[in-house]
């Protein structure tokens, strides 16, 4: 081998080591993702965790439900009914997730991947009063469902894939820093691929944090929901204004019975004047 074809053999494994080292980097870089719904004693609910450089970098534990409107034939073959499909997301399904400074995605794919769940969210600097403030918020949500899968799906016409988005969405809304927590159900519209047709999402006994997690699989301290919020209130009124009741009792009667006892103790004065000459 001349000089030349020595010289064009190092650079050519010098680049095959090149690649080979970028993408031993990239996987050893790869987020891990794990489903850990095993966890929760919820049987609906999944508990989600991205992991980055081998650190917490979101966590989303939640339940949710899917309400898919599809037509069907009427018994006649002529017309169309609009039939309604009930979609759980089931344990045990398949994650992806990556993780950004400002912007975060969770994906979730179950049944065979008839279906997928795409969150994104995103965390935003903004000026106020006392200054700027950094939240973040679920800013898209994307679900992809097959009609074609009979579970779900009974005899749908044109039975295929439909992607189902979310539009100028802003939900969850937290202060950076924290986990976003509600037990309550949130509804979130999703505009369908399939023609006239409203997709529901329903979430419930939620707890996430896409970014800045401080210890690894813990959450950050929460920020509850405006509904959770006034249902806690709503649970401790009664029982504030018992404790007060009870306390305006108890003060009226200690009031009333150092009064009867002070009056109790002074000399009584006759009011008829024909018992003055018994005094004395």
């Amino acid at each position: 081998m001349d000089l030349r074809g020595r010289a064009l053999f190092r650079v050519g494994t010098l680049r095959v080591l090149l690649v080979l080292f970028k993408t031993v980097a990239q996987i050893m870089a790869e987020q891990e993702v794990e489903n850990l719904s095993g966890l929760s004693t919820n049987p609906e609910k999944d508990i989600f965790v991205v992991r980055e450089n081998g650190t917490t970098c979101l966590m989303a534990e939640f339940a949710a439900k899917f309400i898919v409107p599809y037509d069907v034939w009427a018994s006649n073959y002529v017309d169309l009914i609009t039939e309604q499909a009930d979609i759980s997301l089931t344990r045990g399904a398949e994650v992806k997730g990556r993780c950004g400074h400002n912007e975060s995605e969770l994906q979730v794919f179950w049944v065979d991947r008839a279906y997928a769940l795409k969150m994104l969210f995103v965390k935003e600097s903004h000026n106020t009063s006392k200054g700027p403030e950094a939240t973040w918020r679920l800013s898209k949500v994307q679900f992809v469902y097959d009609s074609s899968e009979k579970t779900h799906f009974k005899d749908a016409v044109s039975a295929g894939k439909h992607t189902a988005n979310s539009h100028h969405l802003s939900a969850l809304v937290t202060p950076a820093g924290k986990s976003y927590e509600c037990q309550a159900q949130q509804s979130i519209s999703l505009a369908s691929s399939d023609p006239q047709k409203t997709v529901t999402m329903i979430l419930s006994a939620v707890h996430i944090q896409p970014f800045d997690i401080i210890s690894d699989f813990v959450f950050s301290e929460e920020h509850k929901c405006p509904v959770d919020e006034r249902e806690q209130l709503e649970e401790t009124l009664p029982l504030v204004l018992g404790l007060i009741l009870g306390l305006v009792i108890v003060v009226t009667l200690v009031i009333y019975h150092i009064h009867h006892k002070m009056t109790a103790n002074q000399v009584q004065i006759p009011r008829d004047r024909s018992q003055y000459k018994h005094m004395g």
